[in-house]
C-alpha cells in the first residue's frame, strides 16, 4: 500500500518532509500546496518530479490526488488551515507549534473531538535517536525516579524563511513555543507529569538586531533560562543560545535521578560544523554508586541523516505515522493534548520573560 502525501505548505521544513518522505517505503508525495512560485517549483523537484504543485491547498483538498495530509505552513496560519481540514476524513500530520496561541489550540482539539482519522503532531525531538535511547534508559530504570531535567540547546540563529514569517512573535508564537514547544513536549514525556509552574528569564540580545521589515526591529527572544515545575515535584530548566552555533553539541539533554544521571548529547547538522561532515550522537551514563561512566555512539545511516537537520528524527516519526495511517489503528504517539500542552508551558514562558514573574500552569487543563 503507497500512501499519497500532500503537502500544505512547503517552505524550508516542508523540503526536509518531502526528502525523508521520499526515503520511506510505501510513502510518495504527490501534492504540494503553496502560494509561492518558487517553492512550488523546488517542491516539484525534490519530490522527483511526481507531486503536483497547487496555489491553493482548497483545490490541492479536492483534487483525489492525496491519503494524508503534511501541514508545514508558517505557524500562524496553522489554526485557519486545522479548522478547514478536520472536516476532511483524511490523517493529517501538522508540524509544531499547534497553533501560535493557547485559545487556538483549544480550538482545533474541541473541533477534532470525536474525529476517526488521526491528528498527530509533529514534535520530531522525540525521535531523534539519541533521545530515544534516553527514553529507554529511563523506562527501563537506570536512573530511578527522574527528579530534574536539564536541555542545553546552544544553536545557531533562526534562518531566513519565505516572507520572513519568524521574525516576529505575533506570527510565531514567540520563541518560547515556536522553537521549544519541543523541549517542553520532551520535559512531559520523560517526567510522565504536567506542569504547575513557569518562571523564564530572557530577551533578544544579539540576533537580527539590524534587520528591519517594514520598519520595525524583529522581537523574537534570542537566549533564556527557563524553570518548569511539575505535579510530580520534578523540575526541568532549559538553557537556550540562538547565538551559538560554534558549539560542538547543539544538545544536550540530561536526565538526573538518585541512581544515576544519563546524558543524550546531539550534533547540529553538517552545514554549521566547520568541516562540514555529520557527527555521531553519544549517550553518556553516570552511575552515582559505582561512579562508573559509560559513553555509547549512537549511529544514525547517513542518507537519513542528509535528508534535514534535526538528526534523522523526521524520518523516524514519518515510520512511525505512516505505520500508523497504514493499519489504520491505534492513536497517534504526538496528541493535539500533548501539542496543546507544549503551547501552554510555551505561551507562559513569553509571558513569563516578558514580566519577571512566574506563571502558575495548574488547571490548563
Amino acid at each position: 500500500m503507497t500512501i499519497r502525501y500532500g503537502l500544505i505548505g512547503s517552505g524550508m521544513m516542508g523540503q526536509e518532509h518531502i526528502r525523508n518522505l521520499t526515503l520511506l517505503d510505501g510513502c510518495e508525495v504527490t501534492a504540494v500546496a503553496d502560494p509561492d512560485e518558487g517553492m512550488r517549483a523546488l517542491s516539484v523537484e525534490t519530490s522527483g518530479g511526481k507531486a503536483r504543485a497547487f496555489c491553493d491547498y482548497k483545490e490541492m483538498l479536492s483534487s483525489g490526488l492525496v491519503d494524508a495530509l503534511v501541514i508545514v505552513s508558517p505557524n500562524d496560519t496553522h489554526h485557519a488551515v486545522l479548522m478547514d481540514v478536520l472536516d476532511t476524513g483524511l490523517p493529517i500530520l501538522c508540524e509544531k507549534p499547534l497553533c501560535t496561541t493557547v485559545a487556538h489550540c483549544r480550538e482545533v482539539a474541541a473541533k477534532a473531538e470525536g474525529r476517526a482519522a488521526p491528528v498527530w503532531v509533529a514534535m520530531e525531538y522525540r525521535y531523534m535517536p539519541p533521545v530515544q535511547r534516553l527514553l529507554a534508559e529511563i523506562a527501563k530504570g537506570t536512573v530511578g525516579t527522574p527528579w530534574m531535567m536539564a536541555i542545553r540547546e546552544h544553536r545557531f540563529p533562526f534562518l531566513e524563511k519565505v516572507g520572513d514569517w519568524n521574525r516576529f512573535n505575533e506570527r510565531t508564537g514567540g520563541t518560547l513555543v515556536e522553537k521549544c514547544c519541543h523541549f517542553w513536549d520532551l520535559m512531559r514525556l520523560t517526567l510522565h507529569s504536567d506542569p504547575v509552574r513557569v518562571y523564564a528569564s530572557g530577551a533578544a540580545d544579539v540576533n537580527h538586531q539590524g534587520e528591519r521589515y517594514g520598519g520595525r526591529t524583529p522581537d523574537i527572544i534570542d537566549n533564556a533560562f527557563v524553570t518548569v515545575e511539575f505535579r510530580s515535584g520534578a523540575r526541568g530548566m532549559l538553557d537556550l543560545c540562538m547565538f551559538a552555533e560554534g558549539s560542538y553539541w547543539q544538545e544536550v539533554i540530561s536526565v538526573t535521578g538518585a541512581a544515576a544521571r544519563v546524558d543524550a548529547k546531539i550534533p547540529g547538522p553538517s552545514r554549521f560544523t566547520a568541516d562540514g561532515k555529520e557527527r555521531d550522537a553519544e549517550i553518556e551514563i553516570s552511575n552515582r554508586a559505582s561512579k562508573d561512566v559509560t559513553t555509547e555512539v549512537v549511529e544514525v545511516d547517513e542518507a537519513v541523516l542528509a535528508a534535514g537537520d534535526h538528526h534523522g528524527a523526521t524520518f523516524f516519526q514519518h515510520q512511525r505515522f505512516r505505520d500508523l495511517v497504514r493499519t489504520g489503528q491505534g492513536t497517534p504517539e504526538v496528541t493535539l493534548r500533548d501539542g496543546l500542552w507544549s503551547v501552554i508551558v510555551g505561551a507562559a514562558a513569553e509571558e513569563s520573560a516578558r514580566t519577571g514573574q512566574s506563571v502558575d500552569v495548574r488547571g490548563a487543563i
